[in-house]
């Protein structure tokens, strides 16, 4: 089967999120309902943007791509977002925490966040981000364009609906 013919190919959604970001949090309802909406005709990319100002931003997006390996990505990314103040709070053993909760291995969360196994993934998702003018998150990134949701939300998944039925309209008549 060729998964890559026009009619099987699922639109691209890269969402740049920061684990500690209370902003993204308030963009995980519009995910959901974009999930909902399309399910497996548009991919979910989770892409890792943390900033400085938020000092376990990293160690978080660390721990969301072990959870990713673990197969619970983003159960993971919607726990620790919806607790962005306990993580504010308890840092590193909060990630290990949340790992446990899902029943994900909490040891190798430990391991992972000590050996740095995930750390060239997030540096390279930062760099990208950069170089496509990510300064924030949530940003949206579809079909090329670029949709900043740190400054506001409001809009945004119309906007991202739009294009992407636009998308699976030119497939479908490809």
């Amino acid at each position: 089967m060729n998964d890559s013919s026009p009619d099987h190919a699922a639109v691209v959604l890269d969402f740049w999120c920061e684990l500690q970001c209370p902003d993204c949090r308030g963009a995980l309802d519009d995910l959901r309902a974009l999930r909902a909406r399309y399910g497996d005709r548009l991919e979910l990319r989770l892409r890792h943007f943390p900033l400085e100002k938020h000092k376990h931003a990293f160690a978080a997006a660390q721990a969301a791509e072990e959870a990713l390996e673990q197969g619970q990505g983003w159960p993971y990314v919607e726990a620790v977002l919806g607790r962005v103040e306990e993580l504010d709070r308890q840092g590193e053993p909060f990630l290990i925490e949340v790992a446990r909760e899902l029943g994900l291995d909490a040891e190798e969360f430990d391991t992972a966040l000590i050996d740095g196994r995930h750390i060239l993934i997030v540096d390279a998702d930062q760099a990208e981000g950069k170089a496509i003018g990510v300064t924030g998150t949530p940003t949206y990134v579809i079909d090329g364009e670029r949709l900043d949701g740190g400054k506001s939300q409001e809009g945004l998944r119309e906007r991202v609906e739009e294009i992407v039925d636009r998308l699976l309209a030119e497939q479908a008549g490809a």
